[in-house]
């Protein structure tokens, strides 16, 4: 089989596992009762990312094959999501949060080093097949966020975004990735003869980054601008799900098909990586990362003055900027990391870039979302609307992240280099 098709085949899988209850989740969490809860849901991504991936990394690096490692991640993962699935039914009117949340965290803390360990079983083969990984990658990837969008569409035409079994969806496609793991190529291991420095796998020797203004400055920004990540993807959902209680809105297609709505985010995503190239070499960092923050002050603030019905267009319009706030500041950023810091400690870099963006950021940020949609005691069980609660909590977040955009413009200097950016990129 081709070996771009096989990386392709399990690059759907991996995101598709994702896509079955991330945008959807936080809708299940407020219909049983949970909604004050959904922040903490959505942090433990960022919890377990802060030390999961790198552990995975060192067993897949010494011990285990990643493509084996990767499989047998995805079957616990699985399971425990499955597990999760089964509870919420059993218990229907009676879940306790304590083990929905314990099997929930489990999954997660196996299913994030996935993340990581798919791109390496990919760059592995790729190099076995002689390819050029930076022009074989991303088309590859692309179909990552495919998988998430046909999950994503599976979940809302069944029904399912509105219980637990999304989250059998995704155990059983995490199990079909485990079975599928044993074609892959298999990956190099070094073995035990050489002691392991868990600083540097954790990414902290790239601390000293920090002693450099610039770099600091850059990854503090990225902290802040990284509390912003998940925010949509925990209460996207419940806010359009909280329209169905007012008759003009209950019956248009946003309400009933939240998830389809929200999957444009994702489209919009996978069209703007081809934006990037042009945008860096045009314009520099400095610029890209301003447009990044500044689309996620429309991505918020539209949410705050839509509706599903004559003012769906600005619901649409949030979810075509979203593509510009993520992948401007995620691939982007990650580019400008690798094109400042000395290659001696580039994975280190990385790690640590990933460590305040997905790690600190989100998890800092959804919980902090969390605290102001409680505050305003918003009914995330959609027993009743409250339009102008949801426009205000919107309105908070677009604030936020207008203060990190103007702050970002004044104290971080970096004067453009058209030449250095064009030939990192080649």
């Amino acid at each position: 089989m081709n070996m771009k098709f096989r990386l392709i085949v399990m690059n759907f899988l991996q995101f598709a596992v994702w896509g079955a209850y991330l945008t959807s989740m936080g809708r299940y969490l407020g219909g049983i009762g949970m909604g004050e809860n959904i922040g903490l849901f959505y942090a433990m991504q960022g919890i377990v990312s802060l030390f999961m991936p790198a552990i995975m990394g060192i067993i897949a690096d010494k011990w285990i094959p990643a493509q084996r490692l990767l499989g047998f991640s995805h079957l616990l993962a699985g399971l425990f999501m499955i597990g999760a699935s089964v509870y919420g039914v059993v218990s229907e009117g009676n879940t306790e949060f304590s083990v929905l949340y314990t099997l929930y965290s489990l999954s997660v803390a196996f299913y994030m080093p996935t993340l990581g360990l798919s791109n390496s079983v990919a760059y592995t083969a790729l190099d076995k097949a002689k390819l050029d990984a930076v022009k074989a990658f991303p088309p590859i990837r692309i179909f990552g966020t495919i998988g998430f969008i046909c999950s994503m569409i599976f979940v809302d035409l069944t029904g399912y975004q509105s219980t637990s079994v999304q989250f059998a969806v995704s155990g059983i496609i995490g199990i079909l990735l485990f079975l599928y793991s044993f074609t892959l190529p298999s990956c190099p291991v070094s073995g035990s003869s050489k002691n392991t420095d868990i600083v540097e796998a954790l990414g902290l020797k790239a601390f000293a980054l920090f002693k450099q203004k610039k770099m600091a400055l850059f990854f503090i920004f990225s902290m802040l601008l990284g509390a912003s990540l998940q925010i949509t993807n925990g209460y996207a959902n419940p806010f359009l799900d909280s329209f169905k209680n007012i008759p003009a809105y209950a019956d248009t297609f946003g309400v009933q098909h939240s998830n389809i709505l929200i999957s444009i985010s994702q489209v919009s995503e996978t069209l703007c990586i081809l934006l990037i190239p042009f945008f860096l070499r045009r314009f520099g960092i400095k610029i890209v990362m301003l447009i990044s923050m500044f689309a996620w002050v429309l991505r918020f603030g539209l949410f705050g003055v839509g509706n599903p019905g004559d003012g769906v267009w600005m619901f649409l319009l949030s979810m075509i900027v979203y593509g510009v706030a993520f992948d401007f500041f995620n691939i982007s950023g990650s580019l400008f990391v690798d094109s400042e810091t000395d290659k001696s400690i580039r994975s280190s870099a990385q790690g640590l870039f990933i460590i305040m963006t997905n790690g600190i950021g989100t998890t800092i940020g959804i919980l902090a979302a969390q605290a102001v949609v409680n505050s305003y005691n918003i009914d995330l069980e959609g027993k009743i609307p409250q339009t102008e609660e949801w426009s205000t909590v919107w309105f908070i977040f677009a604030g936020y992240a207008l203060v990190v955009a103007l702050l970002f413009a004044v104290l971080f200097k970096y004067k453009h280099d058209p030449e250095k950016i064009k030939q990192h990129m080649r």
